[in-house]
């Protein structure tokens, strides 16, 4: 299924971007899946290169409220982590479309590797050096001086977005996260996280190793903790100490507030999920949403027993 935040676009579309951004000419053009949220095309070029075009949801696309300016955001990460981890170079970008070069692999979801995830973890470790100002997102989104204040706003928005879409919630959310919010305040360095480490935006090469790290534009500045959550998605990693992400990263032993923390940011994710559902066109009754729900109402159940 589509969804409605991805513009329908053509061959000459793409080629249109690449001419304004690049002086040059596509020789040909193919949408690639996978994605949600934007328009992805792969592109060959007349003078050779292939290249990613990324264009972002048409105005009239309803997104939910942290949503804003991903596409130029994007940008902004690969340029910080650049030095950390393989990622895209950016040749071109503007509010609505960024053009990068093509990585190599085929993502996780087509090619496990416990070499590449145990490289992701590494590469996520080096990427958590990176520090801002403030914690939570940029510019007119949510974010705080403490990261408690960051992660309660950004709990809060997507609670109205979901309340906006008419998306049901457990009522054990209530509270859920403001109780916590002394653990949240024990996190004191505002690291730059991915967040959206899912198994589709990580690549893999032929021979298993890690090729690249891609759609960082939901990044922002917190608890180095959110970034362990995508990458057992669905699972507890903190149950799974053999999982070579951790193997890569390196945690250390979690101890209860960092298993309450683990616990929130789960919450967190799944929210966002059964938040941003209907902007994709996926409705309440659909698998996906209560599956998600389930998920959400067993970590709250969790939560309260840490």
């Amino acid at each position: 299924m589509r969804s409605p935040t991805q513009p329908l676009l053509t061959v000459p579309d793409i080629d249109a971007i690449v001419r304004e951004a690049l002086d040059v000419s596509v020789v040909t053009a193919s949408e690639l899946g996978g994605g949600g949220f934007a328009a992805v095309w792969l592109a060959s070029l007349t003078d050779g290169r292939q290249v990613v075009v990324k264009v972002a949801p048409p105005p009239s696309a309803r997104l939910l409220s942290y949503e804003r300016e991903l596409i130029p955001a994007e940008a902004v990460y690969y340029g910080l982590v650049a030095d950390l981890a393989p990622v895209p170079s950016v040749l071109a970008v503007s509010p609505r479309w960024i053009i990068t070069t093509l990585l190599p692999g085929r993502p996780l979801t087509e090619a496990d590797s416990s070499r590449a995830r145990s490289s992701l973890g590494a590469a996520v470790r080096r990427v958590h050096t990176v520090t801002g100002s403030r914690f939570g997102y940029t510019g007119d989104r949510p974010s705080g001086d403490d990261w408690a204040t960051a992660f309660i706003a950004m709990m809060a928005s997507l609670r109205t977005d979901a309340s906006s879409w008419n998306v049901t919630l457990p009522a054990a959310l209530d509270g859920a996260v403001e109780r916590h919010a002394p653990v949240l305040k024990a996190v004191t360095t505002p690291a730059l996280l991915h967040f959206d480490l899912w198994d589709g935006n990580v690549l893999v090469a032929p021979g298993g190793a890690l090729s690249g790290l891609v759609d960082g534009e939901r990044y922002l500045y917190g608890d180095p903790l959110l970034d362990l959550v995508s990458p057992a998605l669905f699972h507890r990693i903190e149950d799974e100490p053999g999982h070579p992400f951790l193997a890569g990263y390196d945690p250390g032993p979690f101890d209860r507030a960092a298993l309450i923390r683990l616990a929130l940011y789960r919450v967190h994710l799944y929210t966002l999920m059964l938040a941003e559902g209907p902007s994709r066109g996926i409705p309440a009754t659909d698998r996906r949403q209560t599956y998600v729900t389930a998920r959400l109402e067993s970590e709250l159940e969790h939560l309260d027993a840490l």
